[in-house]
């Protein structure tokens, strides 16, 4: 009885870290394709202005806003933030989705 206990525990401790495991496949994939999508479709605007000086020195910035969750804004990024948004006043883009289009360029 004990070994039928034992292999019964196996076969679902295995059948949980499987359903686990793509479980976390399938939510670093929708992050990811999330991600993409929101990165394609502000990457066409900022590459009109891609090779500006300005965008350019805010990458370290966007890098930490992006990977604080948008709680550390340095100055170089929100002088890039300032200057896509005067160049492109019809622009629908929140802060999160341009600092990502800066770190893909």
């Amino acid at each position: 009885m004990q070994r039928l206990s034992l292999v019964i525990a196996a076969g679902l401790l295995s059948f949980a870290g499987a359903v686990s495991a793509s479980s976390f496949i399938a939510t670093t994939d929708t992050i990811g394709s999330s991600i993409a999508n929101t990165s394609k479709s502000t990457s066409d605007t900022t590459s009109k202005i891609g090779d500006d000086k300005v965008i350019l020195a805010a990458k370290n910035d966007a890098a930490s806003f992006v990977g604080s969750a948008g709680e550390l804004r340095g100055v170089n990024l929100e002088a890039a933030l300032s200057h896509i948004r005067q160049q492109l006043p019809t622009l629908e883009a929140t802060d999160m989705q341009l600092a990502e289009a800066i770190l893909a360029l």
